[in-house]
């Protein structure tokens, strides 16, 4: 069913290949959130003759190997009776050096009006560092495909949004919710551990690996809440300092496992000397790492609480990067607003309070401080949670 289901960044990749002469398309994104489901989908839509290659098995991958599967797409074009070919080469970040010899290449196939349109594919935004923006400037266009949001999941496999909050947005997993035991294994080991030893620990210089997954364990731990890096170091054991632990959650958060958000302020100056909300990406990380399984956590008022205001978290961060707007959190003293997202000069607080029947002082303080302009309730006298994880964020704005 996955393959017949097509998520929107179809519709946008397949558009740009089907143009005469196109940018390199690159796209990326976590592990197993559709990136080759979508190309394959593309590849069955489209007139045009293609090569898929992945570096992800390939012993001693390298330039040399880049050179040779671009050479048998030329190869193939030339003696097709085509106009043009399309090579999609995945996994290409685990290939040292992949962006200079890409560049030789196309400014090759450029200059002798070869029409070979290349797709590049890579778990996380760790390709974009390894390459894009310096070796392909002005060569690519970019899509980042984020995890599944809940309206996805519903639509392809009928996942309520309790269920969506819990198992989260892995489409994989989806044939094994009815089985938590095998889905939490899944989860541990086919997705968590693959990701920090394939996509981070394999292409990252990282000093020290334990200390990394403890930040990662931690963070999912208090996601959703806001803990000082300081206070943190406390809780580690070989911690080093500050700067480490702040490069290691950069690292995750590259990765699509967890991010910190930042507290709002007008100066912006001051938005990294702040203590990070901690967030996961995707709710599974919880559930998978939790003792608890979906009956029993429906059933504690405080952790299914945490996980609702995750899964909101989750939700709005997912959707930022093609909405447009940046998320906060804001806090004074005592007082604070779970998520603020700013588009331009719009801003927006949210409140995520469930069974609160009023917005609170914190919400008050923010409005009178900043104006914004607009205000939400997400609970039960609000706009219910599982309403607004149907809500595309970005039309808030509108």
């Amino acid at each position: 069913m996955i393959m017949e289901y097509k998520r929107p960044y179809y519709q946008a990749v397949k558009e740009r290949i089907e143009q005469p002469r196109i940018l390199i398309q690159a796209i990326t994104g976590p592990r197993q959130v559709g990136k080759t489901t979508i190309v394959r989908q593309i590849c069955d839509d489209i007139n045009i003759s293609f090569l898929y290659i992945t570096a992800d098995n390939v012993a001693n991958a390298s330039s040399i190997w880049i050179e040779q599967q671009w050479e048998t797409a030329r190869i193939k074009l030339k003696n097709s009776n085509d106009d043009e070919f399309l090579l999609i080469i995945d996994e290409i970040q685990k290939i040292n050096n992949w962006s200079e010899t890409i560049k030789q290449l196309w400014d090759i196939d450029s200059f002798n009006k070869i029409k070979l349109k290349v797709i590049l594919l890579g778990s996380s935004g760790l390709m974009l560092q390894q390459g894009l923006n310096e070796s392909l400037a002005g060569r690519f266009e970019l899509t980042k495909i984020p995890h599944w949001s809940f309206t996805e999941m519903h639509d392809c496999f009928g996942i309520s949004a309790e269920q969506f909050a819990w198992f989260g947005g892995y489409p994989g997993t989806a044939t094994f919710i009815d089985d938590e035991e095998r889905w939490k294994d899944y989860v541990k080991n086919a997705l968590i551990e693959s990701t920090i030893s394939k996509d981070i620990l394999m292409l990252t210089r990282i000093n020290k690996p334990a200390l990394m997954r403890q930040v990662f364990e931690m963070g999912v731990y208090y996601s959703s809440q806001i803990l000082s890096y300081s206070k943190m170091i406390g809780q580690l054991q070989d911690a080093g300092n500050t700067t480490t632990i702040t490069h290691y959650l950069q690292v995750l958060d590259t990765a699509g496992l967890i991010t910190g958000i930042l507290k709002f302020y007008t100066e912006k100056h001051r938005e990294k000397s702040s203590s990070p909300k901690w967030q996961v990406k995707n709710t599974a990380f919880i559930s998978a790492l939790s003792q608890e399984n979906f009956e029993e956590i429906q059933l504690n008022t405080v952790k299914w609480g945490q996980i609702i205001e995750s899964a909101i978290g989750a939700h709005l961060i997912n959707k930022s990067s093609e909405g447009n707007y940046k998320v906060f959190y804001w806090r004074h003293r005592n007082e604070e607003v779970d998520f603020v997202i700013q588009k331009g000069e719009k801003i927006i607080g949210i409140e995520v309070k469930s069974g609160q029947t009023k917005p609170t002082k914190g919400m008050a303080s923010f409005k009178l401080k900043y104006n914004p302009t607009k205000i939400l309730l997400v609970g039960t006298t609000g706009i219910l949670w599982q309403d607004f994880l149907a809500i595309n964020p970005a039309s808030l704005f509108d």
